[in-house]
């Protein structure tokens, strides 16, 4: 996986579990306004599917229980949102800015860091 998006993946999943919830929340609220279409554009190889969900699942599944006192299914609504968000981050040059956005604001209004959408710095999914 790429620096950038490994950096992703690592802020992503240490968010507070009250955090996570929050920003699963916001996250779907943006799925119908190009989320869904985001998430289609930021297809990634099978390869690279692997490489950011072990790297997600690794990193959630330590803490599944803890996710799950929050809220019912929260470990794996998180798992959800911060894979497809890695995917937007990997292949951010394809997507839209406004895809992007939907995809990534969420995660921004959390604190963690998301790479400008134009930047190239680590690779940045241009593959």
């Amino acid at each position: 996986m790429d620096p950038t998006t490994a950096r992703f993946v690592s802020s992503a999943t240490a968010l507070p579990a009250a955090a996570l919830a929050a920003l699963y929340e916001a996250f779907m609220e943006r799925w119908p306004r190009g989320g869904r279409e985001g998430s289609r554009v930021a297809r990634v190889s099978a390869s690279e599917h692997s490489w950011i969900d072990h790297a997600v699942r690794s990193a959630l599944l330590p803490r599944a229980v803890e996710l799950e006192q929050i809220r019912a299914s929260l470990h794996s609504d998180s798992k959800s949102a911060c894979v497809i968000a890695a995917r937007a981050v990997h292949k951010r040059m394809k997507l839209t800015e406004a895809q992007y956005r939907a995809l990534l604001d969420p995660f921004t209004l959390a604190g963690v860091p998301v790479p400008d959408r134009d930047s190239l710095q680590g690779h940045g999914g241009t593959s």
